[in-house]
């Protein structure tokens, strides 16, 4: 689960990561009242959005009066944001976080997230704070310093140091960084976080270190163990096929192809989604709809992905084991009835109660295209989305 930058900081600075005095506000004349509120000097006002690159897009202004701030905030909110992270649609900006400004000395970047190679929790820097990460490890990967974490021990002392001393810090600017470190580090366990980033975190010419940016991901299958993170989800950015998919308890994530994937078993959906792009297709989804699934929750994922105007082609692919083939059959057809099914349909089903599941899906009268294995499944969805 993602969260807003300024939800990202109330829970950094209840750990004692130092961040900068900030309002939010939903409207001009709130901003401009959360600009007084803070001192009436120089702010910035940031749009709110799930995505990086605000401030390329303009959704990051400075302003120096009140004044200036309810026009920023007039001119912002309504906008659509289009950045490299919310795709060519684009993202409507619904609120501002006016955020006091500060004297910048340097700007370096730290993020904390699991590395799978290693199987611990790495914190990185980089000298290249308040560019895009991706283009520092593009074109400059020698710039990024990295500390994996033993869970045995936690992040120490000397690490936060190697850590500062890489970035070229000094004297009391060294402590500060440690104790802010150490601090994103303890927050970052604390909260089940997935993914902890901080760019630009900032040296004040007061030698001050603080976050100027955040941003946490949180992992949802901890989240009942965090009700106040769990209440910080804002549906308004997030695909409303996955939300409808959570409703089901269903695993959905929207991509940008034209072959609607239905699964059971995150790895086996990952293995079809790979065979689609072998075969010279392009998956529209990843959904997963668990081993246990019943005849309403199956139908309830197929109307999902045919809910995707840009699907031309559907393949489900099931492996029977606690799901039973015939359960998946029975709620192929009920939901290819409901929604009048008009694109092709690939079915490849192989495990328990197999031949009955055929035999529902042969005896239904609809259009649908049997498949031998996941192989002939992928050429024939392919071909049939092409044809499509």
């Amino acid at each position: 689960m993602k969260i807003h930058e300024y939800q990202a900081k109330e829970v950094l600075r209840s750990w004692g990561v130092p961040v900068p005095r900030g309002m939010l506000a939903r409207t001009a004349l709130e901003a401009e009242g959360a600009a007084r509120q803070l001192g009436g000097g120089t702010v910035v006002v940031k749009a709110q959005i799930h995505a990086g690159g605000r401030g390329k897009a303009g959704g990051v202004k400075l302003a120096r009066s009140p004044d200036e701030v309810r026009s920023i905030a007039e001119n912002m909110l309504g906008m659509v944001l289009r950045t490299p992270q919310t795709g060519p649609e684009g993202q409507e900006v619904r609120k501002v976080y006016v955020e006091e400004g500060c004297r910048i000395a340097r700007e370096i970047y730290l993020g904390m997230t699991l590395d799978r190679e290693t199987g611990r929790v790495t914190m990185m820097a980089s000298s290249e704070g308040g560019v895009e990460i991706e283009e520092v490890a593009k074109h400059h990967p020698e710039k990024i310093l990295k500390v994996a974490i033993d869970p045995v021990t936690g992040y120490c002392p000397f690490q936060a140091r190697q850590l500062a001393y890489g970035l070229g810090l000094a004297g009391e600017t060294v402590s500060a960084f440690a104790k802010f470190a150490t601090s994103l580090y303890n927050a970052y366990v604390a909260t089940d976080a997935s993914l902890a980033e901080i760019n630009p975190l900032v040296v004040t010419e007061s030698g001050r270190v603080i976050a100027l940016d955040a941003k946490m991901n949180f992992d949802d299958n901890a989240l009942y163990r965090h009700p106040d993170i769990a209440a910080m989800r804002d549906p308004d950015e997030e695909d409303p096929r996955e939300n409808e998919a959570k409703e089901y308890d269903l695993q959905y994530i929207a991509l940008d192809g034209d072959i609607g994937c239905m699964v059971n078993g995150a790895g086996l959906a990952m293995a079809t989604m790979d065979i689609i792009k072998l075969s010279g297709g392009r998956p529209a989804n990843f959904l997963d709809v668990g081993g246990g699934a019943d005849e309403q929750k199956v139908a309830a994922a197929f109307k999902l992905l045919l809910a995707d105007p840009n699907v031309r082609a559907v393949l489900v692919n099931i492996f029977g084991g606690i799901m039973k083939c015939d359960v998946i059959a029975k709620g192929i057809v009920a939901a290819a009835r409901q929604v009048e099914l008009r694109i092709p349909l690939v079915v490849r089903l192989e495990g328990t109660n197999v031949e009955l599941g055929k035999q529902i899906l042969a005896q239904s009268g609809l259009r649908i295209v049997a498949a031998d294995d996941l192989g002939d499944a992928a050429k024939k969805a392919v071909g049939a989305s092409k044809a499509a």
